[in-house]
């Protein structure tokens, strides 16, 4: 995997699921500080080799410590629950837009590169699979419409002010460390269920089709970033292929024998129905080849 070597580096949201295993990756070779208020991330998975600063993303004090003298932003940071910002809209806006527009301020006056998670939920409902990255915008939740501001944001600040933004849009991550979640956490849902001897629940008729990408693969797209690909660009970061729901359940139960049966459940409003994108750009400009497959990683989250 190529990584950045004798960088200073922040990472942000470095004690969640994504971030901590990027740290991981890039603490052997470099200065990390990580920031994390601990909400949903854990101390524990912090690499004892990395600076970690418990603090939130909105503070400004702290910030602008964990920033000083950095040569790389990786910002993993943010509210991710859809619920949440259709809850409370100003809030998440307020973590997940004003605090990366400070942040690229911050890369702005170190002049360091910027690599931001951004989100396939910033498409919406696509008008068709695979979804490219020049494909219509049309976030259905707060939390879609924030990402997508944020990722305009990238782009806007590499064309003013000449600071180096990658936005790399993630689709179903799934690994070790997830916690369940409405999208990728699913497979940690339909694990859990199995475990327990419990039925497997899919929503609706289980047609619904999503790409999961493993965070090693997530982690390698964000190393790539670093180093590769085009200033002010966004790259699609999936698979490149996807699984129906209700395949993902059977093979959930088929993989471990459980004795769980897959049964239906009432759909969720709003549940997008296609999700798929094309990985071709970030192939081509950032060098990526994802390499875990979800068949082979499922035995090791059991």
């Amino acid at each position: 995997m190529d990584t950045p070597t004798d960088q200073s580096i922040l990472v942000t949201g470095g004690a969640g699921f994504i971030g901590s295993h990027l740290v991981e990756t890039l603490v052997s070779d470099n200065d990390v500080v990580v920031l994390d208020n601990l909400s949903s991330g854990r101390r524990e998975w912090v690499d004892d080799r990395a600076t970690l600063t418990e603090a939130d993303i909105q503070d400004t004090q702290a910030v602008s410590q964990a920033v000083d003298g950095v040569d790389l932003i990786f910002h993993e940071a943010a509210n991710v629950s859809v619920e949440y910002s259709v809850d409370a809209p100003v809030e998440s806006h307020k973590t997940n837009v004003d605090a990366t527009i400070r942040l690229l301020e911050h890369a702005r006056e170190e002049d360091a590169r910027f690599i931001y998670a951004s989100s396939a939920a910033i498409y919406g409902t696509p008008e068709s699979v695979p979804i490219d990255e020049a494909d219509s915008k049309k976030p259905t939740s707060p939390y879609g419409l924030e990402k997508h501001t944020a990722d305009e944001y990238c782009r806007l600040y590499h064309e003013l002010y000449s600071v180096e933004t990658v936005a790399l849009r993630y689709f179903n991550v799934y690994g070790p460390r997830q916690r369940g979640g409405q999208y990728s956490g699913v497979i940690d849902i339909f694990l859990d269920q199995a475990r327990r001897g419990e039925d497997i629940t899919v929503h609706g008729d289980g047609e619904q089709t999503r790409d999961f990408v493993h965070v090693d693969d997530v982690v390698a797209a964000n190393c790539l970033a670093a180093t590769h690909g085009t200033p002010g660009k966004a790259y699609n970061v999936g698979t490149g292929n996807s699984i129906t729901i209700k395949d993902l359940a059977q093979l959930v139960k088929d993989t471990f024998e459980t004795t769980s049966a897959v049964t239906r459940v009432d759909a969720r409003d709003g549940d997008i129905e296609q999700s798929c994108p094309s990985i071709q750009k970030a192939q081509r400009e950032l060098g990526f080849e994802p390499s875990r497959s979800l068949d082979n990683e499922l035995e090791s989250l059991w």
